[in-house]
């Protein structure tokens, strides 16, 4: 296994071939993983041409600007039918971010859009050097334990992982949120996020920075909407919710066909943990080890994250519409 974990009396020793070990004091991770107070500075990272739903989260971020001060974009690596390999996916991802903020008339954010990452890691030890990892690494350092930078990450975590095996200072000023995995009870855990860099997951669940987990299948599966739904809250309301509504269907005719369909946009609800609202219930569990055979392993003496279990969809998605329809 890659990473050796030593108990200690206050916290846990977690020593990688890429980073050196380094104390986990839980009792603090605990206080920093809890629901941050007042505005904040926010950072995402995204695979924005991957689906429909990272166009939603964005759009949802910006939208929620009264809690969540939007700092920096970054465009996230994919690789499916919609790339050519990792770097045309994050080539794409970039583009459909600018599409985004044309269609929200914020210019003033484009200049804070960032390339990232070509390749998946190649190994835990080794960073992929990117306009993203590089921006993350000097913005963090600006920031405090007191008072952190938090990222939402809603893709292939290699640009964040990549940060912090380039300066692993940044552990003690950010806080990561990213939807990533399945729910530990489902058969097996070949999520896209998490398959894509399976170095860049076992990173982030062994540093020790405060961590919370959306998982995709058996959690955030549950945040689905329909046709119908969308046609009646969104359309017409401005160009940005016409849009959302005819990619949505499009890809929905593509990949479930049929009379009723109805599609997750899984990822607004990375941006949702962080906002005031009844949206979602999380709790402390001991991190797992993202394993390369698509399955999690688990030891009660590795430090603590936090892992969302339920979603309420409906006070999510009111809300949603509501920013989204303004």
């Amino acid at each position: 296994m890659e990473h050796d974990i030593t108990k200690q009396k206050d916290g846990e020793l977690t020593e990688s071939k890429g980073l050196n070990p380094r104390l986990i004091d839980n009792a603090k991770l605990i206080k920093r993983l809890e629901k941050p107070k007042g505005r904040i500075d926010v950072v995402i990272d995204t695979d924005t041409f991957n689906e429909i739903d990272d166009q939603f989260a964005l759009s949802y971020l910006i939208k929620s600007e009264d809690k969540l001060n939007l700092k920096a974009i970054y465009a996230a690596p994919f690789h499916n039918d919609k790339s050519t390999g990792p770097a045309d996916g994050m080539e794409k991802s970039y583009g459909e971010i600018i599409k985004i903020l044309t269609l929200l008339e914020r210019e003033d954010l484009k200049e804070y859009v960032y390339r990232g990452s070509k390749t998946y890691l190649p190994s835990e030890t080794q960073p992929v050097i990117s306009e993203a990892a590089n921006d993350l690494v000097k913005r963090a350092m600006s920031y405090t334990e007191e008072k952190p930078l938090y990222v939402v990450a809603i893709g292939a975590i290699t640009n964040i992982a990549s940060a912090i095996l380039i300066n692993p200072a940044i552990l003690d000023r950010i806080v990561l949120v990213w939807l990533g995995g399945h729910s530990y009870e489902w058969p097996n855990n070949r999520e896209f996020n998490l398959y894509q860099d399976v170095a860049g997951a076992r990173i982030i669940f062994s540093c020790g920075v405060p961590l919370i987990q959306l998982p995709c299948m058996g959690v955030v599966s549950a945040f689905a909407t329909t046709g119908p739904e969308l046609e009646y809250h969104l359309r017409g309301k401005n160009k940005l919710c016409d849009y959302l509504i005819d990619v949505t269907t499009a890809e929905a005719a593509m990949y479930q066909g049929g009379l009723a369909w109805s599609r997750a946009i899984w990822d607004v609800t990375a941006v949702a943990w962080l906002l005031d609202g009844d949206f979602e219930y999380d709790k402390l569990v001991h991190s797992p080890i993202p394993e390369y055979d698509d399955r999690y392993a688990f030891d009660e003496n590795r430090h603590f994250i936090k892992y969302v279990y339920h979603i309420n969809r409906d006070n999510l998605f009111a809300d949603l519409f509501q920013k989204l329809s303004r």
